[in-house]
């Protein structure tokens, strides 16, 4: 059997570009991210403002001619 075959861990000081940094096990020292939990935009819940539903209904109402048009 071959011998040191065990992997050793060792504390890894994780640092995120927004410039969060916290501490864990890995088999590296360094860690470099580009997002983290704090940044992230499914974690902080400021997820890209979308189209409303009711402006997608309207949309296809008027495609489709659905609308009442006041003349």
């Amino acid at each position: 059997m071959a011998k040191d075959t065990n992997v050793k861990y060792v504390d890894t000081e994780v640092t995120c570009a927004c410039g969060n940094t916290f501490t864990v096990k890995s088999t590296t020292e360094k860690l470099h991210l580009e997002v983290c939990n704090k940044c992230h935009p499914a974690f902080t819940g400021e997820q890209g403002k979308t189209k409303t539903r009711a402006g997608a209904i309207d949309k296809f109402n008027r495609k489709h001619g659905f609308t009442k048009e006041e003349k």
